[in-house]
């Protein structure tokens, strides 16, 4: 008996059953770190299958090598040597810190995008800020490091393989088939681990399999394991399925993106100038004017954009307005071009280089220069390199505005101040000639929640680590327009607000699920016009394309998946994401479709039109192409 607990094969399933608990325990501290979003659990033996299930898959990917080198029947003299068993040892120690790095690391990630990290966000890891903002990360979450240090240690610890392991068989034939056996089994049982099951139907399991077990799409992400939701989701931007719902004639009737703009009267604001501001994290939540019974018997009565509030009351304000999405990178197709993201953000594929003809393309062979502004370093999160295939001209980053004011504006982390950037902006935008186009994405209400010192006292520090800078934003913006409301170029133009998604820091009950979870700030505003009121149907992010060239006068044909908010009525009055699944919020209610039906199978007109939207998306993204045809 103390031969076999001592043989190779005894000494690699006690490592790999260390690896199962050292992975529950990281899910448990997934939990423990974001168990407000996550909520109670209580169908736990559905969600422990499923836990087991992504576990395996992650054990086998990342720990895959060394699993068939410890399992390899190799001559006895090599294979029980010290030098091939601490060899072994270190692959299996070293890769097992990094899983449990990773699905620690995913504890953290999950508060700011209600996601696991995946293939999508290597994308994002080259900026020059990265190890910095790492830093910030594993100083602020000190907690986590220590714990990937004991559950490290325990892998080294109890990974050990106490007396010399040697094989019982010494001599003989049966050395070399027994261990081919062994290493054949150990492979069937890695294939069907991998795929999550032995039978011809099966197919290999996706992120979207945790749906099965769990209620939520919070806890199919806590069941999720970290390396499978990297490697499983590595190249699968290029792959598009086109579902095939209806007929060609058929799917037009549904639901078309082509739109012909009627020419029957003078559009209210022709000629005008455009600027949008894409407002990083800021939720409706932070508004007292969309959320008034959050602040009526509050301390903070006002809430934290009582500037950005009193704009809403003298423009046009859509009070239930949704992102398309979680993440800033969503965003800027969504609000530029009027294509929302899907499973994989339409940005990250391949496919969204084919030709199109998108806001600022448009505007700019209509006349207008057009501009994107960030204060963040040239090309970070790529919003730069996503504007210029939109047609943009003119692109300002950290570097120009320091060629200009110097290095002293830098907040440390991630760019320029936003009241320092704007007013840059403005600065910019009295050179341009009119009519532009201008899109600013501001950045200071984003981690690591820091204000200019000089301000801190000044603003209200609220309920959550984002109040302060949602305060911030609003004297940002408060300073811009005192500063520039009587230029010429001020009262001629067209202001857009619109975020590019909640914040992960949440006051609300309602703001942690959907639709509550998308819910953002979004209103227009035109100095000296006839555009004012307010609208309580659902709108969304990819409806500003749309509507921005309705009120300008477009009158050519164009892509989008949005609708014109003012002259548009026929089309889909809903809000809709993807999020584990599809989700929308509509006149009729509020829908979230289980990934494993994918979409409604009702005949309903609501669910014929969805379905029809996203036949057409997969199809046009197939084709790279996004122009009327």
């Amino acid at each position: 008996m103390k031969t076999l607990w001592n043989s190779h094969t005894a000494l690699t399933v006690r490592r790999v059953a260390l690896l199962y608990a050292v992975l529950t325990l990281c899910r448990a501290l997934f939990f423990l770190h974001n168990r407000e979003l996550i909520g109670p659990l209580e169908t736990w033996g559905s969600l422990v299958k499923g836990a087991l299930q992504f576990d395996t898959v992650s054990i086998l990917y990342a720990e895959g090598l060394w699993l068939v080198l410890a399992l390899l029947p190799l001559p006895l003299a090599w294979r029980e040597s010290r030098l091939w068993q601490r060899l072994l040892f270190a692959l299996y120690s070293v890769v097992g810190s990094l899983v449990v790095a990773l699905n620690l690391s995913d504890a953290v990630y999950f508060r700011y995008t209600q996601k696991r990290f995946t293939a999508d966000e290597i994308f994002f890891a080259d900026n020059s800020n990265s190890l910095q903002l790492m830093g910030k990360f594993m100083a602020e979450n000190w907690p986590l490091v220590l714990a990937w240090g004991a559950l490290t240690a325990l892998l080294v610890w109890g990974g050990r393989g106490g007396e010399h392991p040697k094989s019982p068989l010494r001599r003989g034939w049966s050395y070399y088939p027994a261990g081919l056996i062994v290493l054949a089994l150990a492979v069937g049982l890695s294939i069907g681990g991998i795929r999550g099951g032995f039978t011809r139907m099966t197919r290999p399991i996706t992120l979207s399999n945790a749906s099965l077990y769990a209620p939520t799409s919070a806890q199919a992400n806590l069941i999720l394991s970290n390396p499978f939701c990297i490697l499983r989701t590595a190249g699968s931007s290029s792959k598009v399925e086109v579902p095939e719902f209806f007929g060609p004639e058929e799917l037009f009737k549904h639901y078309t993106p082509y739109h012909y703009p009627k020419v029957e009267e003078e559009a209210p604001l022709k000629g005008r100038n455009v600027v949008i501001f894409i407002m990083e994290s800021m939720s409706a939540e932070h508004s007292a004017h969309l959320r008034p019974d959050l602040y009526q018997k509050s301390d903070y009565y006002k809430g934290f954009t009582p500037f950005l509030d009193s704009l809403m009351r003298e423009g046009y304000c859509f009070k239930q307005m949704y992102a398309n999405g979680l993440r800033s990178i969503q965003a800027m197709p969504a609000v530029l071009g009027s294509i929302p993201s899907f499973k994989t953000p339409f940005v990250l594929m391949p496919q969204s280089l084919g030709e199109s003809r998108q806001l600022p393309r448009i505007l700019h062979d209509q006349g207008y220069e057009t501009a994107f502004f960030c204060g963040s370093e040239s090309g970070s999160m790529g919003f730069g390199a996503y504007a210029r295939s939109a047609g943009v001209e003119r692109l300002y980053a950290r570097e120009e505005y320091e060629a200009r004011h110097g290095k002293e504006d830098f907040d440390g982390y991630w760019g320029i101040w936003d009241n320092k950037f704007l007013h840059f902006l403005g600065e910019e935008l009295t050179t341009l000639r009119e009519p532009f186009m201008a899109t600013l994405f501001t950045l200071s209400s984003h981690h690591p929640f820091v204000v200019p010192e000089s301000l801190k006292d000044s603003l209200p520090k609220g309920y959550t680590a984002i109040h302060r800078c949602a305060a911030y934003e609003d004297y940002a913006f408060r300073q811009f327009f005192r500063e520039y409301h009587k230029a010429e170029w001020f009262q001629n133009t067209l202001f857009v607000f619109v975020a590019d998604h909640v914040s992960s820091e949440r006051y609300s009950a309602e703001s942690r699920t959907w639709p509550g979870d998308h819910h953002i700030i979004g209103f227009c505003y035109a100095p000296g016009s006839d555009l004012r009121g307010e609208s309580s149907e659902p709108t969304q992010q990819i409806d500003w394309m749309p509507t921005i060239l309705g009120l300008v006068g477009n009158t050519e044909p164009y892509f989008a998946f949005g609708r014109d908010l003012f002259t548009e009525p026929e089309r889909p009055h809903w809000a809709l994401s993807y999020e584990n699944g599809y989700q929308l919020v509509s006149e009729n209610g509020v829908r979230k479709l289980s990934p494993g039906l994918d979409l409604p199978t009702e005949q309903d007109e609501e669910s014929q039109k969805l379905k029809a939207l996203v036949q057409q998306y997969y199809t046009h993204i197939s084709q790279q192409s996004y122009i009327v045809k």
